[in-house]
């Protein structure tokens, strides 16, 4: 690991803040910020001398394993890290990008990240569809209890039991405000 260059990358959407620690004691050195493309990606490799004595790490977050799968395909060694798995010393709450990334890239040299399993790509699919999935059942769940709590703020008859999704006349059909007649032509 004598000519080994270690890069921590703290990626966003649009950009990624891009630090090398080199071999030995001395502090890591920012690169500066680079676009969030396979491009930009493809070109840092390049400019940090290819793929041979590079290691990466960046924290597994919302943009997903697409940046892990470029440096594989390229033969770079890469490692994605849990946020939670990350050593902060306590008092050290000021996070910046290029700071995470410094931080990143030293923590890597030293060999104090555990990387997590990163799925390959239907693995993923998946995930992000049961993630889907169960986010739909709370944003279902909330509006259930938000419209039973409308409803018995009105005072009007809340559904018993398990509330349905589709009733032959929901409650909320049947709500007129207090002291105002139905619709025209309503039996109300």
């Amino acid at each position: 690991m004598k000519n080994v260059r270690f890069v921590g990358l703290d990626v966003h959407k649009d950009s990624t803040a891009v630090a090398v620690a080199e071999p030995g004691w001395g502090e890591p050195r920012d690169l500066g910020m680079i676009p969030t493309t396979t491009d930009a990606v493809a070109k840092l490799v390049r400019k940090l001398g290819g793929k041979d004595g590079l290691m990466v790490v960046y924290e597994a977050g919302p943009c997903g394993y697409g940046i892990y799968r470029q440096l594989r395909s390229m033969g770079v060694q890469c490692q994605v890290v849990a946020p939670s798995l990350i050593p902060r010393r306590p008092g050290d709450r000021v996070r910046t990008d290029k700071r995470d990334a410094r931080q990143l890239a030293r923590l890597l040299r030293s060999g104090e990240l555990t990387p997590v399993w990163v799925p390959d790509e239907e693995h993923e699919a998946l995930r992000n569809l049961a993630r889907a999935r169960e986010d739909a059942r709370q944003d279902l769940t909330r509006v259930r209890h938000r419209l039973a709590k409308f409803l018995l703020r009105e005072r009007r008859e809340t559904p018993r039991g398990h509330a349905r999704l589709v009733e032959p006349e929901p409650p909320v059909a049947r709500y007129h405000p207090a002291g105002r007649a139905g619709p025209a032509g309503s039996d109300d």
